[in-house]
């Protein structure tokens, strides 16, 4: 049975549904899963060794140029890729309306959240099951139930794996007590005070562990550079793919972070 799981965005999202991916895996091995996921985060889902292939969209550049003609042959050529694989089932384990759409271009048969449990009711439209799972649950769990429901099996929630590998690689930035500060958020309202980061470093080299961080754009830039420079002690990583970080921080003995994504 091969099936494909869409949940495109955000980086938080994306990581939560990893505990139902390693369920899928477990309960159910004659099942080959795929990902759909926006381009950005690819290295993210790469990450789960249970994930056999990787399609990604770029919904957030194609909104810039809506109209433009490669918009439309990407739009196509994903199309074209998912209707390939032939899969029996579809997961939509994001529930809005851009991730139905999604789902539907690879005529299949779509599993996702019923009417009362969507994030955006119209986007049940585009399915052919639909499964109650109460709102006010945490999303890994909402995620969980799912999966299971749709697979045929009961999540054990006595436990919590993500089953992601962490790469290789990020061994030069990483000590025996690494602890990594992720300072950047999706929002303004995530965002903790430069202060208050610069002081949980100085923290941090009084208890003999080694401050790291490092950004995305030029803003987290500004704040990593502020919080190095406060506390010498404090190692910079240059801005670096997704998986790299995600190399560090699984190396790290600690991590503090302001927002869900690799936090």
């Amino acid at each position: 049975m091969r099936v494909l799981i869409v949940k495109t965005s955000s980086m938080g999202d994306v990581i939560h549904t990893f505990p139902a991916v390693e369920d899928a895996r477990r309960n159910r091995p004659d099942v080959s899963l795929d990902w759909c996921v926006e381009e950005a985060f690819a290295g993210i889902v790469a990450l789960h060794p249970a994930i056999a292939t990787i399609h990604t969209v770029a919904i957030r550049r194609w909104r810039t140029s809506p109209l433009g003609r490669g918009t439309w042959r990407e739009a196509a050529g994903l199309r074209r890729a998912l209707r390939d694989c032939r899969y029996d089932l579809v997961v939509d384990a994001q529930g809005l309306a851009k991730s139905a759409l999604v789902a539907k271009q690879a005529a299949a048969p779509i599993a996702g959240f019923d009417r009362s449990s969507a994030r955006e009711p119209s986007a049940t439209l585009f399915y052919d099951r639909r499964y109650a799972v109460p709102r006010d649950l945490h999303a890994i769990e909402r995620t969980r139930r799912l999966f299971g429901l749709a697979l045929g099996y009961e999540p054990d929630f006595s436990g919590l794996e993500s089953g992601i590998v962490p790469p290789a690689g990020g061994s030069n930035f990483v000590g025996e007590k690494t602890a990594f500060l992720l300072h950047g958020t999706s929002r303004e309202d995530k965002k903790w005070p430069v202060g208050d980061w610069i002081e949980t470093a100085r923290l941090l080299v009084g208890r003999g562990m080694t401050p790291v961080t490092t950004w995305s754009n030029d803003r987290e830039k500004a704040i990593a550079e502020a919080i190095a420079q406060a506390v010498p002690q404090t190692v910079l990583v240059p801005k670096s793919p997704l998986a790299e970080i995600a190399a560090i921080i699984g190396r790290s003995v600690l991590v503090i972070g302001a927002d869900t994504g690799l936090t």
